[in-house]
C-alpha cells in the first residue's frame, strides 16, 4: 500500500485525443507510437509557472502548459506526460 504513485511515475504516460490514457513501463522511440496511430503526431507536454512578482499570485498566473511536437526519431522517456494530436 503506498506505492501505486512510485509504479505511475515509472511510465511513458501517453494521452489519446478521445481521453484515453496509455502506460507504458519503457522507453520508445516516436515512431512507433505514429506508426500505431496513423494521421497522428507526438507532442511533449510542457508545464511550466509564470514567473512570480511582488504582487501576490492570483489564478490568473495558473501553470502554463505548452506542447513541442516530436520528431519520428525522438525518445518517449519514463515520467514525461505526452499527448497525440492530428492536423
Amino acid at each position: 500500500m503506498g506505492n501505486c504513485q512510485a509504479a505511475d511515475a515509472a511510465t511513458v504516460v501517453i494521452q489519446h485525443p478521445g481521453g484515453r490514457i496509455e502506460r507504458i513501463q519503457w522507453s520508445l522511440i516516436a515512431r512507433q507510437v505514429m506508426a500505431s496511430n496513423p494521421g497522428h503526431y507526438v507532442a511533449i507536454i510542457i508545464t511550466s509557472e509564470p514567473p512570480t512578482s511582488r504582487s501576490t499570485r492570483n489564478a490568473a498566473a495558473a501553470t502554463v502548459k505548452h506542447l513541442k511536437l516530436l520528431r519520428p526519431d525522438d525518445t518517449l522517456h519514463i515520467g514525461h506526460l505526452y499527448r497525440l494530436i492530428s492536423f
